[in-house]
């Protein structure tokens, strides 16, 4: 009996501490809660209501006038970027962090250059891209004139598309390079010799040990930057303005005149949708954490 009670109390005591252990976290959690449901989870539960009320009534009206907006355009023209761009950004970030991992000279100076772009500022990066593909002149034909050519850059939508995409892919494939160099470093260089012993090659190793190592991290980097890819906005604003439009720029269009907020809070749930479906697809395949079964 006397055991039985001790063990009670020790049992007791454990539920006790958890207790208390589990408080602390939530509330060194409880300012990011807080911060999460005032500045983004409230917002956005009160613009999906706002998008069904037109004329003080509760209706689809912003839904079903919104294709006059210019809606289709601007989601293609959101999907055509976005998904350029991650391409792009993924091959060439995975190649310079394959770079940067390895012990050569001047590793360092290389890292420091590659990481520069994520740092400038998105409208300064933009206002400098729009001097160098500049419609007269420009930094890039100044360059292309050696050769005899000369290319009016916004002559048209798809050169325009291409424009936002490379700027956009300069400016953010830092952060995902530093993201697989993450995920390169932790790969223990006895895998590659043991594979070499057994007479795998650089494409072998690299299909199967370098890419199953990294998928989980690639999955991350394609959801954080997927989702600012879809809400890409200074870039093309200031590199080619309204036209072609984009999903945030005509967001933005809209909600600057008061006749059209409605369109505004519509077009900004039909996005919000959007990436949720993009997120959720990139945990399914792989982007979210493992959990042992």
């Amino acid at each position: 009996m006397q055991n039985a009670a001790s063990s009670s109390l020790i049992l007791s005591g454990g539920k006790g501490n958890a207790f208390k252990r589990n408080l602390v976290y939530f509330l060194f959690a409880l300012p990011a809660i807080v911060y999460v449901i005032s500045l983004s989870f409230y917002p956005a539960v009160n613009v999906v209501y706002d998008s069904f009320i037109s004329r003080g009534k509760f209706s689809l009206a912003n839904y079903t006038g919104l294709p006059g907006e210019n809606l289709y355009p601007a989601l293609i023209d959101t999907l055509i970027v976005s998904v350029g761009a991650l391409l792009i950004q993924l091959m060439f970030a995975l190649a310079v962090a394959m770079i940067m991992i390895k012990p050569f000279k001047g590793n360092k100076i290389f890292s420091t250059i590659v990481i520069i772009p994520f740092g400038i500022s998105t409208v300064v990066s933009a206002w400098v891209f729009s001097e160098i593909f500049s419609a007269l002149g420009g930094y890039a034909n100044s360059f292309l004139v050696i050769f005899g050519i000369t290319v009016n850059w916004h002559s048209t939508t798809t050169s325009e598309l291409g424009i936002v995409m490379f700027s956009d892919f300069w400016k953010n494939t830092p952060l995902i390079a530093l993201i697989l160099f993450g995920g390169l470093s932790s790969i223990s260089p006895t895998m590659y010799e043991a594979a070499s012993v057994d007479g795998a090659g650089p494409f072998r190793r690299f299909l199967h040990i370098t890419l199953p190592a990294i998928a989980p991290l690639m999955g991350i980097a394609l959801l954080i930057r997927g989702v600012s890819e879809f809400n890409i906005f200074a870039l093309p604003l200031v590199l080619v303005g309204y036209t072609p439009s984009f999903m945030n720029t005509l967001i933005y269009s809209n909600y600057e005149s008061v006749l059209n907020v409605g369109f505004a809070y519509s077009a900004s749930v039909i996005l919000l949708v959007i990436i949720m479906i993009y997120a959720a697809v990139v945990l399914a395949l792989g982007g979210g954490p493992k959990y042992a079964k």
